[in-house]
């Protein structure tokens, strides 16, 4: 099922992965075959007991200077002291002075633990296969794959020739001597050593396999340059095409869709490329001028069309090009109507479509004739307790992803042949899981063949590839994530827990630790994390970096808390717009209802979420700031009011779906009564880390700097507040794989500094700096 992925102020799947960069020494011996200490050895270690106070006399803070400005609204004056902080240019020699001081007492501060950074950041990378590939996915003539080589941050892309018999379960790759020889189509270290940022948005190859479309973003900025080269020799064919957004499609052999964004960054064109032709020629598919809405496109699974997708956050529409056909141009395939929002799909003669309305809010699936698609049959009804997350379509199958009760499932239905009618579909199997609580996703998978490829984890799972016979129901595991450094996960137990929030509502949590080292008495570090928003569902998956938390005895936890989507749509609308405070009052109804069972305590609760999810930890620590020793925001959303306010900056416009209009009078005063940087007072915090990137497009690194300007100047407590913002990247920090194990071992040690667990090993010399 092609569906819309829509730019908001989100990072999926990114739990405790991408603070921001340390800078270590070049000579640091940070190998695979780094010394890894066991959750025995860690937990024998002696720890120094040092206050706050004492760790963090090394230097004075940063003192952001005071320059009123003024806002008014419905009679409501707001000053802002620290709104010149936004250069939207990047280049204001005041405001980089500014993020350098910060940068440089961050550094300063955490100097004295660089003992417990390295070590952490040689166990996580200690536990990494450096040299390794992917599942191979089988596509036509070839098995496609990645490969990474140790000590390289960056993949390359590959192939092999594949036999010519049809895709099954055991299907393996032929290797060694006799194999067909490996042929390196890109290398992404090659590209990346002329740039500090490095990033392949999209890779796409034509359907005859000759060549490569690939999209690369240099900055973070997530602007991107398409590139189209020979597979075979990488020599490149015609010129780049240049600012374009995600969304990368082939129309044939000789011919590419992509999207290109308005000065807001709001995806607003469509566009159809002639190889060996000039970008200024090209052709407008489809110009959206409504700034609530935003494109997306994607080819169908059986790769005879290319849907368009126009999507407010609460309405979508679908167009769709006949590949066969281009001269036509898009068709509509589903009408714009306000409050419906569709996907699709084809097989034979049909379309699918999900479909999601009020009425309908956990979606149906419909199938309509190609020739006639206002003819549509219901296939799979909506249901209350269910919600259809994703359809998978197959020459003879249709796959629902679905959850129930913030539990992921994949149900598998037979399909009658091709060209005879399509019906209510009956008898679906399920495929099993076995963790408690998991995560589970679709992989691309071959439209002929009846093999399902999906990828499992959980908190404590590495992340697995299988492939499944829908006919058969056999499932067989083709690649699980290598975690080295005498990983065993019968050492972990996983659970699922529920909450009681303000109003009575059930909130799910995920919870994992190690079972030899907590004895939940309430004595354990507790860290929890939260998102919360865009209706994302944050599953629980596993991370080999986590592992240095919870091989020192943490208990690790994910809040599920509403505006999120783990519990079905209304979920999600019981926490956006004027219910958006369920959000931060069902995270703080989490973190007492896991202290009062003994899963720690507020004097070791450290809390953590990034984007949105900062926008979370930066609620919260103004509602309960004395329920939390520590809290890390990343790249937060915390001055709601102020950017919602302003629809120049990227995202406003299509996110009043979301927030609320504050040009409303109901809906200003709603947000300003919990958007962070509004209701920071003078009282006790804990102790925070706040990371930024200077290019990212999606939170402004500004409303990181003004909600840390602030905080300083009103905070009555002496704890630590660090804020680090990374200048040569945007939303989701540094590109390569090993500067984001940097990043996981600084947040680590600041968590572990704060909770008084640094580890004497004599290197400071009995200092406590």
């Amino acid at each position: 099922m092609y569906r819309c992925i829509r730019q908001s102020r989100y990072t999926t799947a990114v739990l405790l992965t991408l603070p921001l960069k340390p800078k270590f020494p070049l000579t640091l011996p940070l190998t695979k075959h780094s010394s890894y200490l066991s959750p025995r050895k860690i937990s024998s270690l002696s720890f120094l007991s040092c206050s706050p106070a004492a760790m963090s006399t090394t230097s004075s803070p940063p003192v952001a200077k005071k320059v009123p400005h003024q806002m008014e609204m419905f009679g409501d004056v707001r000053v802002d002291n620290y709104y010149w902080l936004r250069d939207d240019s990047r280049s204001d020699p005041d405001v980089l002075a500014y993020l350098d001081q910060e940068n440089a007492y961050t550094e300063s501060i955490m100097s004295g633990t660089k003992h417990l950074e390295k070590q952490i950041y040689a166990e996580i990378r200690g536990r990494i296969k450096e040299d390794d590939i992917s599942a191979p996915i089988r596509r036509g003539p070839y098995y496609y794959y990645k490969k990474t080589m140790e000590g390289k941050e960056y993949v390359q892309h590959c192939r092999r020739s594949a036999p010519k018999e049809s895709v099954s379960v055991h299907d393996v790759m032929p290797t060694g001597p006799d194999a067909p020889p490996e042929h390196i189509i890109l290398d992404e270290n090659l590209k990346a050593k002329e740039h500090t940022f490095y990033k392949i948005g999209e890779l796409r190859v034509s359907p005859n396999h000759k060549l490569v479309a690939y999209s690369e973003d240099t900055k973070g900025d997530e602007i991107f340059t398409v590139h189209v080269i020979d597979a075979e020799t990488g020599e490149p064919v015609g010129k780049p095409i240049v600012g374009v957004t995600y969304g990368l499609e082939w129309a044939g052999d000789e011919a590419l869709m992509y999207i290109t964004m308005d000065s807001t960054l709001r995806p607003d064109k469509v566009w159809l490329h002639k190889l060996q032709t000039e970008q200024d020629t090209d052709s407008c598919l489809y110009h959206e001028k409504d700034d609530m809405f935003s494109l997306d496109l994607g080819a169908s699974e059986s790769k005879k069309y290319i849907f368009v997708s126009s999507n407010s956050k609460i309405t979508g529409f679908v167009f769709y090009l006949d590949i066969a056909r281009p001269e036509l141009g898009l068709v509509t395939l589903t009408p714009r109507l306000d409050g419906i929002d569709t996907s699709a799909s084809h097989r034979g003669n049909h379309f699918i479509i999900t479909r999601r309305s009020d009425e309908v809010f956990n979606s149906e699936v419909l199938a309509c004739p190609v020739d006639d698609t206002s003819a549509t049959t219901i296939l799979v009804p909506h249901r209350e307790s269910v919600k259809i997350q994703d359809v998978h379509l197959f020459a003879d199958h249709l796959v629902l992803y679905e959850r129930e009760k913030a539990l992921q499932r994949i149900i598998v239905y037979q399909l009658p042949a091709i060209g005879e009618p399509l019906e209510g579909l009956k008898g679906g199997r399920a495929v099993n899981f076995v963790d408690p609580v998991y995560s589970v996703d679709p992989a691309e998978s071959q439209f002929s063949s009846s093999v399902l490829r999906y990828v499992y984890s959980s908190l404590r799972t590495p992340l697995s590839v299988f492939d499944y016979d829908m006919n058969t129901g056999t499932s067989v595991l083709k690649k699980t994530e290598t975690v080295l450094g005498g990983f065993d996960s019968s050492n972990y137990v996983t659970e699922r827990k529920w909450a009681t929030a303000e109003d009575g509502t059930q909130i799910p949590i995920s919870l994992v630790y190690y079972k030899n080292l907590v004895k939940l008495d309430g004595s354990e570090p507790l860290y929890l994390y939260g998102y919360g928003s865009y209706e994302v569902s944050i599953d629980p998956s596993f991370n080999g970096s986590r592992l240095s938390l919870l091989d020192r005895g943490f208990v690790f936890a994910i809040a599920h808390i509403r505006g999120g989507g783990e519990m079905g749509r209304q979920w999600y609308e019981n926490g956006k717009l004027l219910k958006k405070k369920n959000t931060f009052t069902d995270f703080i109804s989490c973190a007492e209802y896991l202290i009062e069972n003994k899963y720690g305590s507020k004097e070791k609760l450290c809390i953590d979420g990034r984007s949105a999810g900062g926008l979370l930890i930066g609620a919260v620590l103004n509602m309960r700031p004395d329920l939390f020793k520590a809290a890390v925001a990343g790249v937060p959303f915390v001055d709601v009011l102020t950017t919602m306010l302003d629809p120049t900056i990227p995202l406003t416009t299509s996110e009043w779906e979301e927030w609320g209009d504050p040009r409303k009078e109901e809906f200003y005063y709603y947000m300003k009564s919990y958007s962070p940087v509004d209701n920071v007072k003078a009282q006790n915090y804990p102790e925070i880390l706040i990371t930024a990137g200077l290019n990212d497009p999606r939170v402004m690194y500004s409303e990181p700097a003004k909600f840390v300007a602030k905080l300083r100047d009103l905070k009555t407590s002496d704890n630590l507040l660090l804020f680090k913002c990374e200048l040569g990247a945007g939303h989701f920090s540094k590109s390569g794989r090993f500067e984001r194990l940097e990043l996981d071992s600084f947040m680590y040690t600041f968590i572990l500094k704060t909770l008084n667990m640094v580890p004497d090993v004599g290197a400071e010399k009995n200092s406590c700096l």
